[in-house]
């Protein structure tokens, strides 16, 4: 650690262009100087306690607010974090703790501190700036200023360890934050969107990524839907074990894999089946739930079959909810197979939602009751499935969830005569 030197407190505005050059810590105040460490007792089995509460969070804001609390309440001064930004590179104080009035003015600490040195107006006192720094990355720099008496070496060393640990958090705050974008808009580019009209079926799509929120990662939810001949449609929602790019990247993988079997108009439990051996026979593919439901309007008819995925929900024309029963069979992945189709009438009044376990669950709560919260949601049967779908997402406070949600919500419009299908599809 280099050695301190004094000056007026109104100049501390000026160490940021230094820290850039040296990793100084300056302690400023009176005429004294000392050398920090120079029989200095240790302190840093006390420490600690106090150095656990920097960094409890992957969030850079809260970590330099720990880091201004605690300074300010072990060396009894005003601290804050200094940066530069703007235009003109005006210095700015972030995370004060203590007495602002102890910090320059934020817009005018360069011109203050230079007309006061020159006149000899600027008040006394103590400052110590640390860089918060690891390796050639610059955060900014720990300011505190206090008027009675300078800092201690053990203080300073004290400080400058929380600095290097801040720092430290800082730095991997900021790549947890570039990893959650980079996955986050992997995942909204992945996510399917309904095409080109479906000749029969009105359809809407929601996806609240929990990543959203400072400290979340984004998991592998996903949607789809799939053309089929005849009017027909595969409806698919899945969700991979896990969260990160990984389970992004296992995501595309699933999604891939279920649009080319799709190609071959198998039913949805063969699908199924054949996904479970593709997934099963890659021994680095995360294991997911998913549910198909292939909706024919011709027939009226709808085929689900579930992978260890939650039921599906049927809104009716007078608006009640309830639960298709769906078949149990395992997760994706697994190799284990055993799946089965279950099919249902669809009436031109009735609204199916697909959805993942982000949707209903809660931590604590028994999956039952989770479900059962959906099922006494009533609805205007009359509103289009846009609308429908935002209303389940608001009732269920879907975008506090403590995972992912991905919702699919579909409404055939009307049964058409094949020769009338035909002609809409041009064929």
């Amino acid at each position: 650690m280099s050695v301190y030197h004094p000056f007026k407190v109104l100049c501390v505005a000026r160490w940021l262009q230094s820290i850039r050059r040296s990793p100084t810590v300056g302690v400023v105040g009176g005429t004294n100087t000392t050398a920090p460490g120079s029989g200095v007792p240790s302190r840093l089995t006390a420490l600690r306690s106090t150095v656990a509460r920097i960094g409890t969070t992957l969030d850079e804001e809260t970590t330099c607010v720990e880091l201004t609390k605690v300074a300010a309440e072990h060396t009894a001064c005003t601290a804050a974090i200094m940066r530069r930004g703007g235009e003109e590179g005006e210095v700015r104080f972030e995370a004060v703790s203590g007495d602002p009035t102890l910090l320059p003015d934020r817009e005018w600490a360069v011109a203050t501190a230079c007309r006061d040195s020159r006149s000899g107006s600027a008040r006394r006192g103590t400052a110590l700036c640390v860089p918060l720094a690891t390796g050639e990355e610059r955060f900014g720099a720990l300011v505190c200023v206090r008027r009675d008496g300078p800092f201690t070496p053990s203080e300073v060393e004290m400080l400058a360890l929380l600095a290097e640990r801040a720092a430290s958090h800082i730095r991997h705050a900021r790549e947890h934050d570039r990893m959650s974008r980079i996955v986050g808009d992997l995942q909204r580019a992945l996510l399917a969107e309904p095409g080109r009209p479906h000749p029969n079926l009105d359809v809407a799509i929601r996806y609240l990524p929990v990543g959203r929120r400072a400290g979340a990662l984004v998991g592998g939810d996903w949607c789809e839907t799939v053309r089929l001949h005849f009017g027909r449609t595969l409806l698919v929602v899945g969700d991979v074990m896990g969260h990160g790019l990984e389970a992004a990247v296992d995501m595309t993988a699933y999604r891939s894999a279920l649009r080319y079997i799709a190609s071959a108009d198998l039913p949805p439990h063969r699908v199924l089946r054949q996904l479970d051996d593709i997934a099963s026979s890659e021994s680095d593919r995360r294991p997911a739930t998913c549910l198909i439901a292939r909706v024919d309007p011709v027939r009226g008819q709808i085929t689900l079959a579930g992978a260890g995925h939650l039921p599906p929900a049927v809104i009716d024309g007078r608006g009640d909810t309830s639960l298709l029963p769906l078949p149990v069979g395992p997760p994706l992945g697994t190799g284990l197979g055993g799946y089965e189709p279950a099919t249902y009438r669809v009436d031109t009044d009735q609204t199916l939602l697909l959805f993942t376990d982000g949707l209903v669950e809660h931590r604590g709560e028994d999956i039952d009751e989770s479900l059962n919260r959906l099922a006494r949601l009533r609805f205007n049967a009359s509103e289009s499935v846009e609308s429908i779908i935002d209303t389940v997402l608001a009732d269920l406070d879907a975008r506090h969830a403590e995972d992912d949600v991905a919702v699919l919500a579909s409404r055939v419009r009307h049964r058409r005569r094949p020769e009338e299908l035909g002609a809409a599809l041009g064929v």
